[in-house]
Order: structure tokens, then C-alpha cells, then sequence
């Protein structure tokens, strides 16, 4: 193989073969649709920089996820596609999640005027699922597909939950303790650990194993009675719980 056969491509650290099953090419493509989430919208230079891929490569893959609808191009810039988004909506960690959390997420948010959000950990960070907008929009606009540190009260109480050997890089000192009082809580906290102004009180959601398939979460004003609000998001995690328990 010759070096014209390899295509250098930094984000997965490997030069990747154009082999015939067309994973290299797959490989690039998904590198390419994940520089274009990050921009939201950007040019072929940029684009190319961000993924890693070369310019006439990126050039290449770009016309062809344009045609599958995958992207759009807008004047000299591109974006996400509607088909993207259309096959992501159905996209959930469990089969009956989102069904489950709408009505209790949807009451919570009711009654708190915060933000209520469920959540999952992917690629060792928290990934919102669902979110019900509150007061402290502004500041900290919780949506679905977005990303955060797993330190958030989201994404501890799903690591204290997690089976052993959860692939998250070294952990704090105090991890082993705080996740066990975690544990015993059956809650989260985040005081303004990750935005000022902002807290936030987390509660796992079971399917049918002992680890979290979810998080439900409260995102609020940091002024706000944490406990209090605890007691809510325990109560609406165990109804969502029982519904996926439920065949």
C-alpha cells in the first residue's frame, strides 16, 4: 500500500485505509458530519481543517452528503441536513424512554419553572435526550444533542451508576466517595460547578438492569432550595423508572 492508499484523518488517530468495504470512506464521512454539527455552518476550508481531512477529499464528500440530504449547502457555507435531523429524532437509549419521561418531565417543569432535561452519557460526557426549557434559559439553553462535561449532576449520578470499567479517563480522588454518597442519595448536585449562576439536582432512571439507562435533571437558578427541588426530580424518576420496567 502505497502512501496515495491512506488518508490521514487526526480525530480518530489512525491513518485510515481506502479499503473496499469503504470504511475508510464511511470513517471520513462521519468525521466530516461531525465538523459541520460542531461549526452548525461553515466553508470547505474550515471544514477540511476541522475534520482532518484533506481539502479535495472534503470537497468530494461534501457533494456527495449534499446529495443524500445529509447536508445542505448554503451560498459557499454548509449545514447539517433535514435528513440528518429526521433520522436522529428517533434516536433514544431506550425504546420507551421518551415516552415515558414526557408526561413526568413536562409536570416537573410545570411545577419548578426550571429547566427539566433528560440525559445519557456518551463518549464520557453528558448528552441531552430531551429538555423542557425553564427559567434560566438564557444563561445556560439546554437542547437536545447537546453536550456537557459528565461532571454535571446529569453525568455524575449516571457515573456513580455505571457498571465497572466505564471507559471516562482518570477520575478525581474523591470520586470513589462522592460516588458513593451519590449512590446512597439516590441524587446528584452541582452547585455552579459548571455554569455561574447556575445549579442543578440529578436522579437516574432504571430500565430493566441495575445500572441508570438515564438521568433526569433540574437545571435552575443557583439561589434556588436544591433539596427541595430533590425530592420532585426523585419522585419523577421512579414513576418514569416503573414505566420502563413495565412490559
Amino acid at each position: 500500500m502505497s502512501l496515495s492508499d491512506v488518508e490521514q484523518v487526526p480525530r480518530f488517530g489512525a491513518t485510515i485505509p481506502r479499503s473496499t468495504d469503504g470504511r475508510g470512506v464511511l470513517e471520513g464521512a462521519f468525521s466530516l458530519l461531525e465538523a459541520v454539527e460542531r461549526a452548525g455552518e461553515a466553508g470547505l476550508t474550515r471544514l477540511a481543517s476541522d475534520s482532518g481531512l484533506p481539502k479535495a477529499t472534503t470537497h468530494r464528500l461534501l457533494g456527495q452528503l449534499v446529495e443524500l440530504g445529509a447536508i445542505e449547502r448554503c451560498g459557499g457555507s454548509y449545514r447539517i441536513g433535514s435528513r440528518i435531523f429526521r433520522l436522529g429524532r428517533s434516536w433514544q437509549p431506550h425504546p420507551r424512554l421518551l415516552r415515558a419521561a414526557r408526561g413526568p418531565v413536562r409536570r416537573l417543569a410545570g411545577t419548578t419553572g426550571a429547566t427539566v432535561a433528560v440525559n445519557v452519557l456518551r463518549e464520557g460526557r453528558t448528552m441531552v435526550v430531551a429538555a423542557v426549557p425553564g427559567e434560566v434559559d438564557e444563561i445556560v439553553p439546554v437542547r437536545p444533542g447537546a453536550m456537557y462535561p459528565w461532571s454535571t449532576a446529569a453525568g455524575k449520578v449516571l457515573v456513580a451508576g455505571a457498571r465497572p470499567g466505564l471507559p471516562m479517563g482518570p477520575l478525581p480522588l474523591s470520586w470513589a466517595a462522592d460516588a458513593e454518597e451519590i449512590r446512597e442519595r439516590g441524587v446528584a448536585f452541582d452547585h455552579e460547578e459548571t455554569v455561574t449562576g447556575v445549579s442543578c439536582v440529578a436522579a437516574p432512571l432504571y430500565g430493566a438492569g441495575h445500572s441508570p439507562t438515564a438521568s433526569l435533571c433540574v437545571v435552575t437558578d443557583a439561589s434556588a432550595p436544591l433539596q427541595r427541588l430533590a425530592d420532585g426530580v426523585a419522585q419523577a424518576g421512579r414513576a418514569i423508572s416503573a414505566s420502563l420496567r413495565t412490559r
